[in-house]
């Protein structure tokens, strides 16, 4: 296999990216290029092509990448509590594996043929091919966590740390699914939506921080409060992303303004306003989301159902809310005070951000 070119995201990216990220982003980069080395079969070329770092024929190339969010909180999680960065990097490069191999299928699920600005791994080698190799994606995240012991982790803190993360990952499957039935569906709850994100978002980024404090610390109580940090944080991280996927702009997101709409996918907008409209608004949004396919006339429809509902706003006031609580879940807990400014940075990011 060609060499690869040295870790880097995407430029414009790394430049508007909390420092929490571009400290760890080289020690992450290159730990997944090398438990992602293998050579041989042509399923590892897919999955590098996914992660950004070759084209189509499996030649090294630059390409926007992941921004890496769940190895980047294990990491900070650990060091926050005192801990070794070597003993962490193989349960955040787990995680970085699980998110990936969660996002292979959800593209096939969602029939989506773009993510980064690039044709995903379905859209390039068809639905088989991209199942098994997200399916040997997932495979790697297990032997990565495995060689926790091998870093100097005791063994029952590993299986401490490989049971949390298969617990978050059987939750992320199991509100992938929810997701998966709750679209066209009318009567979907704010509630409804709220357990159903808390699972297929919020697991993976509560375990990245809950796992990082067990690696780094026998403060149970301080890796109870990283927990609840990362459950806050994922509400943040999810409705942002929901409030994207329908006025996001393509140039940043990847995706067409307006494709969770098209979709009919109960994302948070939608669901808010189906739970909160009434009269002609609500009638019009109902049997929209009954049609079998919608037209650029429909989009619009519920573009403008959403505005006068100021469903944003809302969205905006709701993540505002979660971040906040994310920040006082650390409020007890001693943190350097350029970690809890770090934490405080990505916070304000994940609330604001454009991609």
């Amino acid at each position: 296999m060609p060499t690869p070119p040295t870790h880097t995201a995407d430029t414009a990216q790394s430049d508007q990216l909390p420092r929490m990220f571009r400290r760890y982003s080289a020690r992450i980069g290159e730990a997944l290029r090398s438990t992602l080395s293998h050579d041989g079969v042509r399923v590892y070329d897919m999955l590098r092509y996914y992660m950004g770092w070759v084209d189509e024929d499996g030649n090294p190339c630059t390409a926007t990448e992941g921004k890496a969010l769940r190895p980047t909180l294990c990491l900070f999680a650990c060091e926050a509590n005192g801990g070794s960065l070597a003993q962490a990097i193989p349960a955040a490069v787990a995680l970085e594996f699980i998110h990936n191999f969660s996002l292979i299928h959800d593209d096939i699920q969602d029939r989506d043929e773009m993510r980064h600005h690039r044709r995903t791994v379905w859209a390039v080698w068809g639905v088989p091919r991209a199942v098994v190799a997200g399916n040997v994606l997932r495979i790697l995240a297990d032997k990565a966590l495995q060689s926790m012991v091998g870093e100097g982790v005791g063994v029952d803190r590993a299986l401490d740390a490989g049971a949390l993360l298969t617990e978050a990952y059987l939750e992320m499957i199991e509100g992938q699914y929810l997701d998966i039935s709750y679209e066209g569906r009318p009567d979907i709850s704010t509630p409804d939506y709220l357990h159903m994100i808390s699972r297929k978002t919020g697991a993976l980024i509560r375990c990245a921080l809950n796992i990082g404090a067990v690696i780094g610390t026998d403060d149970a109580v301080a890796a109870e409060a990283f927990r609840n940090c990362g459950s806050s944080l994922g509400y943040v991280f999810q409705i942002r992303d929901d409030v994207l996927g329908v006025w996001g702009d393509e140039e940043s997101t990847g995706k067409p303004v307006g494709a969770d709409i098209r979709r009919k996918k109960n994302s948070f907008p939608v669901a808010y306003a189906m739970s909160h409209v009434q009269g002609r608004d609500k009638e019009r949004l109902t049997d929209i989301y009954r049609m079998e396919s919608l037209t650029d006339g429909d989009v619009a429809t519920v573009l403008d159902i959403l505005d006068r509902a100021e469903v944003r706003e809302h969205a905006q006031r709701l993540a505002e809310h979660h971040r906040d609580n994310a920040l006082k879940a650390l409020g007890e807990v001693r943190l350097a005070p350029e970690l809890r400014n770090e934490l405080e940075g990505l916070a304000h990011f994940l609330l604001s951000r454009n991609h």
